[in-house]
């Protein structure tokens, strides 16, 4: 292939020493790219030299290293881990000083030693680096350029590493499309040790072990592919792992150690017949594995969308006809699990959200120790621990983009015997958790937060909790059930008054539970010394949800829709409330209770909206409603107004501020306010909308598109698994027109 030079190469002379894969892909790619003026390639072999040049892999080769690297800009170092310390010794006695010298090892530790023995220091220009690629090939015949694409690279700098030099070889790889990180060199090791290491250690020694009795060669002709896919790897080159394991021999000692131990309980479970243990560590496995493939699926499905910018795009018109149900209930999702996990006994989930935030709490739970089986289809089986089983987790607990299951677990943290730090996604990391933090510390807990009460949250073990009565200066669910979950724990009675009714799906639950909760007014009250009961939930379809197709049934001409099985909690009927004062024509059917909560089927049909004032009292009622009503709000005649509401400008976005800029595109009349925001209802064209991340936004907007006269381009999108995971399937099957837009 004819190489195809930038208009500025990055280096003038890069040699290339070890011409097998790794180091003829990287020659052959910075070739054809030109991102050198000129690539060299030096290998023992003179037939793989011969070869190299032939298949344009280098410019030359050679057999003679110190001719090879006269003038060179950059040497990349790509033979086998072992031969490192010699091939050092020998560029250390050449002369070398401007010469960036980078690696393509999976060791770095020895690396850097042999780099310190042969040079007597360690060299400004010495950048370790590994790509984290490979190929069932091997030799320069396997050469291929685009190997490194959206793989990762990791450069691990030394303490005295050049800045300069560093960006250089970083530039290189990113040059090639690799995926660039940095970490420190017993990092690397320690990791690579893991997930590399170690598993091919396991296959080498499981298939010598069957292979080596007699007896088992027979089996091997009824190996299942299970069996194939596992021992894969043993067919890897032997001597390039002999060199590995010497080469990253203590970080591969410590996590075999780790693993052995892991593997005495397991054996001792199976031989003790601990049925519960077993399926703790499948579960956890399975999810884990899940969770792996699902980010390097993503990966692939990502690097297509320029940054993590997912574009929505929502096409103008539409109708929205039909029947459908909307995922499970969030907010009850996520106390299931919670209070599932903390109960006596084997807890039943029918319905449950499999988006990521309550995914989060599932993990979080796993983490402490509590066997969780599913989701599967919408159910969920919760193995509880009682109130005072659960157990330290590993290591921090991450909880994605969820406020809920920050704010919520906290409550119960703050009451345990052991650490916690509860961590999140940048997004949430930007979210004040003071509401909780300040009242959770008059009770007795320690909480540690970053600067202005955001997270990350630590909350020390060991607290005795003390009852209290707390006001609540703002209405929020999820401060009040943060409280009475840690009133549990609290010595006494732990009472909250809110100053407006917020959705009661935590006093409903722990009822269902078995454990008392007085209510009276804006006042809920709980005791310590109660238990938990296992028992039977069955999640109704989340109405935040279905708020997005209710709106769009209202605006779409000649539209009607059935909403099936929706949870009308009377503290989240905010939503119907105020478009039945807007003049929608919506009506309830079918409506019985289920597990405590009321549900009904929704019918809406198109409708002329109107402009309100909002009512104060409604206001927390559709706090998580308010962007697509506002949406309802700019197809409505006239003017609504919504005071009150200040909270939404600390969601996952400023959701008043954001609202307002993305209406003003569409050519929407919209003031934002202290607490609120000013609509006038009119004409709605097209444009370029940021949703910055928020799923209610990106979902919003994609409901504009049916009265808007253009297209509606919705930046940010991608978190809207988060919440709604099938919602484009969704709005696909009612007749809106809204699609991922994919770049080429």
């Amino acid at each position: 292939m004819q190489k195809t030079p930038p208009a500025t190469p990055l280096v003038k002379r890069l040699v290339v020493i070890g011409l097998g894969l790794i180091g003829a892909s990287f020659a052959k790619g910075i070739r054809d790219l030109g991102l050198a003026e000129e690539v060299i390639g030096v290998d023992l072999n003179l037939q793989a030299c011969q070869r190299a040049v032939e298949l344009g892999v280098v410019d030359s080769c050679s057999t003679d290293l110190a001719a090879a690297c006269k003038d060179a800009d950059v040497i990349m170092l790509a033979v086998p881990v072992l031969a490192l310390q010699t091939l050092l010794s020998k560029l250390a006695a050449l002369n070398l000083k401007n010469t960036i010298i980078t690696d393509a090892g999976s060791v770095k530790g020895h690396l850097l030693a042999a780099a310190q023995a042969a040079f007597g220091k360690l060299p400004p220009l010495l950048v370790l680096g590994h790509p984290i690629a490979g190929s069932e090939r091997s030799g320069v015949e396997a050469a291929n350029p685009g190997l490194f694409k959206h793989h990762k690279v990791i450069l691990t700098p030394h303490a005295h590493t050049d800045p300069a030099a560093l960006a250089c070889v970083e530039q290189l790889w990113q040059g090639l499309g690799a995926d660039v990180e940095s970490m420190s060199v017993d990092q690397h090791d320690r990791v690579l040790a893991a997930t590399s290491h170690l598993p091919h250690l396991l296959a080498f020694g499981l298939v010598d072990s069957l292979a080596k009795r007699s007896e088992n060669l027979e089996i091997f002709r009824y190996a299942a592919g299970g069996f194939r896919d596992f021992t894969r790897i043993a067919g890897s080159d032997p001597v390039m792992w002999h060199d590995i394991f010497l080469a990253n021999r203590e970080a591969v000692l410590q996590q075999l150690d780790q693993f052995r131990g892991d593997l005495d309980v397991l054996r001792n479970a199976i031989a003790e017949e601990d049925g519960r243990h077993l399926l703790g560590v499948f579960t956890r496995a399975r999810v884990a594995r899940e969770h792996f493939s699902t980010i390097l699926a993503q990966r692939a499905y990502v690097e297509t969308m320029l940054d993590n910018n997912l574009i929505f795009l929502a096409s103008p018109g539409g109708q929205v006809n039909g029947s459908i149900r909307v995922p499970g209930d969030k907010s009850i999702s996520h106390r299931a699990i919670m209070l599932g996990s903390l109960a006596e006994g084997v807890t039943e989930i029918d319905g449950f959200l499999e988006g990521e935030d309550a995914l989060a709490t599932i993990q979080a739970f796993r983490d402490m120790g509590v066997v969780i089986e599913g989701p599967e289809k919408g159910r969920v089986v919760v193995h509880g621990v009682g109130l005072h089983g659960l157990q330290a987790p590993p290591g921090p607990i991450y909880v994605g983009n969820s406020g809920t299951t920050m704010r919520l677990l906290s409550g119960i943290l703050a009451a345990q015997n052991f650490d916690t730090t509860l961590t999140g996604d940048a997004s949430l990391s930007k979210r004040p958790m003071n509401r909780i933090a300040k009242p959770l510390r008059e009770m007795g807990a320690v909480i540690e937060t970053a600067a202005e009460g955001r997270p990350p949250l630590t909350l020390r073990g060991g607290q005795r909790l003390t009852g209290m009565h707390y006001a609540m200066p703002m209405a929020s669910a999820q401060v009040k059930s943060c409280l009475l979950l840690a009133g549990m724990y609290a010595s006494g009675e732990t009472s909250v008054t809110e100053p407006a009714p917020t959705r009661d799906h935590t006093e409903r639950m722990l009822r269902g539970f078995g454990y008392p909760v007085e209510v009276n007014g804006p006042t809920a009250k709980i005791e310590s010394n109660h238990a938990l009961t296992a028992t039977h939930i069955e999640v109704p379809a989340d109405i935040s949800s279905a708020a997005f197709f209710m709106v769009a049934a209202c605006i779409a001409p000649d539209s009607e829709l059935l909403l099936e099985h929706i949870g009308i909690n009377p503290t989240r009927t905010g939503i119907i409330d105020i478009l039945k004062l807007m003049g929608a024509d919506l009506s309830l059917e079918r409506i019985h209770e289920v597990g405590g909560e009321l549900v009904a089927d929704i019918r809406v049909r198109s409708s002329r909206l109107k402009g309100i004032e909002i009512p104060l009292e409604l206001v927390p009622l559709a706090i998580d409603e308010f962007p697509v009503l506002f949406i309802a709000a700019a197809c409505a005649e006239g003017r609504t107004i919504l005071r009150g509401a200040e909270e939404l400008r600390v969601k996952e976005s400023d959701r008043i501020q954001v609202m307002v800029d993305g209406l003003t595109t569409l050519g929407v009349s919209a003031q934002g306010t202290p607490d609120g925001i000013i609509i006038e209802g009119g004409p709605m064209g097209g444009g370029e909308i940021w949703a910055h991340g928020d799923h209610r936004i990106a979902m919003s907007f994609s409901v504009a598109a049916l009265r808007a006269n253009a297209a509606i381009r919705i930046h940010d999108s991608v978190h809207v698994a988060t919440s709604f995971p099938n919602f484009l399937a969704l709005c696909k099957q009612v007749g809106m027109h809204v699609e991922p837009e994919v770049h080429s």
